[in-house]
């Protein structure tokens, strides 16, 4: 086979070494599993009888193995799945001690002791959060708004133009209540416990439609067991005095402003048409409003960002204050710009290191945040992590629910997908369309999929 030393992502191809072909030799007998590449063996002995131990001592073992041929160990060890705060949790509720789980996390799984930590950490914190819903009669919202100012170069999510589609926005609503009365009424005897507002950018809603949607959930559903109701406001320049007006009028506390950098440069190259006075603006804007739930996202990674570059954001962001921050590392995904357009970008500099996400946890740690959830993705800027951080009592249970999948999760919207999550911790999805005509032709079936799947439970 072909394998390619290096890091677990490569941006420029002019970086990427030669590679050179291996011969992967794999054996095992009465409960030891042998691995050799080239000149370099490694052994891993594992409980015979069990396929799964045979599986992971083959797993660590090629790990151990190219670890030594490259030099390079990663942060997260075998780890691929997205959501590695899962395995500590389910040890906790198990009963299992803070010495087991990390002796798991970093002698079976071969996690840093800095990244057990944290996942042991915020599982912790999650497995406390949680413990107010009610798993079996409760369930959460997810309405989709998939309408942005630009598309950003990374992005990959349903979000078409707001210049374009401005006219069918309207229609889209039509429909969105159409799916969302459906819910309303099949969900009437279920505790809805969280709504979030996402998207795309729903703050590209007029006010009279953020005021029409808004009305609909408080409404058409029973609110009396809700414990937040976010929308992601997201980009400073789909915001004004108006549309944070309309927000306040409804039940919603807890928003979103998310600069991803406070480089200006860096703003220009990702296609955000904003400029980072107008994220300061905004902020202190939503702040003497009386907003006093305030997220804002960040990435790592982006081109041409250096340590001193995350250095300067975290001090901008500082001096704001916000209640949340999600640290995100980039990601390449399949549809997005960076990834369909790579040889337009080939030539910025993509670093993200162990320094930079310190630095990043450091900060969060001086404005009084303390991490509450974290989750992976494939091709991740540095093998690292996503972790939001929030203040005491401003933790986004929404965003814990969508990692520990204990809750179902209706979702609304073109792109939506949702997620009926069983007793027996069997899980399936319904997904909706994610084109916009599409949506509007095929609601009821997308209402028929929602009823299917939720009869079910």
């Amino acid at each position: 086979m072909a394998f390619y030393p290096g890091e677990n992502m490569v941006y420029n191809d002019q970086t990427q070494p030669e590679a050179e072909d291996f011969s992967i030799n794999i054996e095992w007998s009465e409960g030891n599993v042998s691995v050799s590449v080239a000149t370099e063996t490694v052994s891993q002995s594992f409980t015979e009888g069990e396929a799964v131990y045979a599986k992971t001592a083959v797993k660590d073992a090629l790990y151990i193995l190219f670890s030594r041929l490259t030099g390079k160990t990663l942060p997260w060890g075998t780890l691929t799945g997205i959501r590695p705060t899962k395995i500590p949790m389910a040890m906790l509720e198990n009963g299992a001690g803070d010495e087991e789980i990390l002796r798991h996390m970093e002698d079976e799984l071969l996690v840093s002791p800095e990244k057990s930590l944290l996942a042991l950490d915020i599982a912790r914190r999650e497995k406390s959060l949680l413990e107010k819903l009610d798993y079996d009669r409760g369930y959460s919202l997810y309405i989709g708004i998939p309408f942005c100012p630009s598309r950003c170069l990374y992005c990959s999510f349903t979000a078409y133009p707001i210049s374009v589609f401005h006219d069918q926005v309207d229609s889209y609503l039509d429909c969105l209540e159409k799916e969302l009365m459906f819910t309303a009424e099949f969900f009437r005897d279920r505790k809805l416990n969280t709504v979030y507002v996402g998207g795309g950018t729903p703050t590209t809603l007029l006010p009279y439609q953020i005021d029409r949607l808004c009305d609909i959930v408080e409404k058409n559903f029973d609110l009396s067991d809700l414990l937040e109701f976010t929308i992601e406001a997201g980009r400073p320049d789909s915001l004004d005095e108006e549309k944070l007006s309309a927000i306040k009028r409804h039940r919603v506390d807890r928003i979103s402003i998310n600069p991803q950098t406070m480089k200006q440069e860096t703003l220009d190259i990702i296609g955000r048409y904003h400029r980072v006075e107008d994220v300061v603006r905004v902020f202190k804007q939503a702040r003497s409003m009386g907003f006093d739930n305030i997220n804002m996202d960040l990435i790592m990674g982006l081109p041409d960002e250096s340590i001193d570059d995350v250095r300067h954001t975290m001090e901008e962001i500082k001096k704001l204050g916000p209640d949340n921050l999600t640290v995100h590392s980039l990601a390449i995904k399949r549809s997005s710009r960076l990834n369909l357009e790579r040889e337009k970008y080939a030539s910025y500099a993509y670093e993200n290191t162990s320094e930079q996400m310190e630095l990043t946890a450091r900060y969060a740690a001086e404005m009084g945040l303390k991490p509450y959830y974290l989750y992976r993705q494939k091709n991740m800027a540095g093998n690292f992590e996503n972790v939001g951080y929030a203040a005491d009592g401003k933790a986004g249970i929404y965003n814990i629910l969508i990692m520990e999948e204990k809750q179902s999760i209706v979702a609304c919207g073109a792109g939506a997908t949702s997620k009926a999550v069983f007793k027996n911790g069997r899980i399936e999805r319904a997904e909706n369309v994610k084109d916009i005509k599409s949506y509007f032709e095929r609601i009821d079936e997308m209402i028929d999929r929602k009823r299917a799947l939720f009869s079910q439970e």
